[in-house]
């Protein structure tokens, strides 16, 4: 009756009510949360099975090539993904190959399939169709066909060929040297270590909040779409800014960034050597991914 005639009734009533909505509230983000998680996690799948789509197609194209002509018509020997002491061990054993002629050697840096050097391809002959398949490359052959071999590099140097008593094969080229800085960037992920050969020996990185693709059309989309894009470009921008400051100090000797096709285009003017990674997950995991991957060296055996 007090209750009544102070209003207290009907203020109960309502906080009731407020407390009851905000119970909702807190399920529905909850349940916003979940769904979210599981966006990010199709679509890395999505990623992952667009990877394995292009590497199908491009075999499929390799055999399309093959069976276009009498050139495309031989095969490599052996393909051989190496990195760490098994790429060591491998150009150790190319740098052991030595010859009594002065120019009994060849070595020669193939950028693409369109620019094979006349060495190259007078040497190779109808294996020239591979050469261009493998590139690019850093070509290596003797003059009595008992080396014939491209291995992928990890850095690509100027193209160059040359005949020499010796292989040509800087390891800057092949594994990590010196002191350096590696970043992986993504639209919601960014990694940086700093590097002395191998050993990594400083660790920064974050992750942004960016939202996922939204189902709904007209306006919403569109504001949808115009906030997405602001999340990502602050992100950005927190990782230009990490980037210009390794850049920029003296002990660093170069910068190579690996990310997102989409947003290496914003980074690359901080970076000295830059390659796409379809690496995911938390930063440090995926920036381990990735340095892995990026020194990781495709042999040809020809």
């Amino acid at each position: 009756m007090i209750d009544r005639l102070l209003g207290r009734a009907e203020l109960k009533e309502r906080i009731e009510e407020l407390e009851e909505e905000k119970r909702h509230l807190e399920r529905h983000a909850e349940a916003e949360e979940e769904r979210r998680s599981d966006a990010v996690a199709d679509r890395q799948r999505a990623e992952e099975r667009v990877n394995e789509l292009e590497h199908r197609i491009e075999s499929l194209e390799e055999r399309l090539d093959r069976a276009g002509g009498d050139e495309d018509a031989a095969d490599f020997r052996r393909v051989t993904d190496v990195r760490g002491d098994r790429l060591e061990d491998a150009l150790d054993r190319f740098r052991a190959v030595e010859s009594d002629d002065p120019e009994g050697l060849l070595t020669a840096f193939v950028p693409d399939g369109d620019a094979v050097p006349e060495t190259v391809a007078e040497w190779f002959g109808d294996r020239t169709g591979l050469i261009r398949r493998a590139a690019p490359a850093v070509v290596l052959a003797d003059d009595t066909g008992v080396v014939s071999a491209a291995v992928a590099p990890a850095i690509e140097p100027d193209p160059f060929d040359e005949w020499a008593d010796t292989f040509r094969l800087d390891d800057a080229w092949f594994r990590p040297t010196g002191r350096f800085a590696f970043a992986l960037v993504r639209s919601d992920t960014f990694a940086l270590g700093t590097y002395e050969g191998t050993e990594r020996v400083a660790f920064e990185g974050f992750t942004s909040d960016v939202k996922e693709a939204h189902s709904k059309g007209g306006f919403s989309q569109g504001r949808f779409e115009r906030r997405r894009e602001g999340q990502i470009d602050d992100h950005l921008r927190k990782a230009t800014t990490e980037l210009a400051a390794v850049a920029a100090a003296e002990d660093i000797e170069r910068v190579i960034v690996v990310g997102e096709r989409s947003v290496l285009g914003d980074l690359r003017e901080h970076a000295d050597v830059s390659d796409v990674s379809d690496a995911t997950g938390k930063p440090k995991r995926a920036l381990t991914d990735a340095f892995r991957d990026f020194w990781t060296a495709r042999i040809h055996a020809i």
